[in-house]
């Protein structure tokens, strides 16, 4: 039998019924057989200072950071507030990358996707993300990229993806898939 890798899954929209938590959910259920995704929720993390960040620190920064700790890689789903990722993501990035030398997110290969109702899919977020992801020391999937515009159209009235969507989230999905097995065999 296979290894099954565990994914940790930071979706940057807080809303319940975000597109991108729609997307997070999609991609959970057409993962392969060697995936077990797993959402990481961030909304309840304290914002990041390191005055707090004491010992002990803060139960929900614990928490997160063991969440992390104990997945194989992670996928980060996003959309774009201002050309540029979400408070919250910024956040949790913040919060696992601290205290320095510690970062939970060291060495797990990633994968990002952004999307949005907008026709450029979260393009600034996607590559602000890249860059920060560089520095955290995760190699990261670079094809098939994902940025999805007009992604308000892609899910049914019950969040399922239609087939304009389902498609390339299945590619993508099982090309991370394969990147994963990959980076923990390098």
């Amino acid at each position: 039998m296979s290894k099954v890798y565990t994914v940790a899954v930071l979706v940057g929209s807080l809303r319940k019924a975000s597109i991108n938590r729609k997307l997070a959910l999609a991609l959970a259920d057409l993962a392969p057989a060697s995936l077990k995704l797993q959402i990481v929720e961030i909304g309840e993390l304290p914002l990041y200072n390191e005055d707090i960040d004491i010992d002990p620190p803060p139960a929900a920064y614990t928490a997160f950071r063991n969440q992390l700790k104990a997945a194989d890689a992670v996928l980060f789903v996003t959309p774009e507030y201002n050309r540029s990722v979400p408070a919250p993501m910024k956040n949790a990035i913040d919060v696992g990358s601290r205290p320095y030398g510690q970062s939970v997110f060291s060495g797990k290969p990633a994968a990002v996707v952004s999307a949005s109702p907008g026709a450029i899919g979260g393009f600034g977020a996607n590559h602000h993300l890249r860059q920060s992801l560089v520095f955290l020391d995760m190699p990261v999937l670079q094809q098939p990229e994902s940025y999805l515009g007009g992604a308000g159209n892609f899910f049914d009235e019950a969040g399922k993806p239609n087939d304009s969507i389902k498609s390339f989230l299945q590619k993508f999905i099982d090309t991370f898939a394969r990147w994963i097995e990959i980076q923990n065999h390098a």
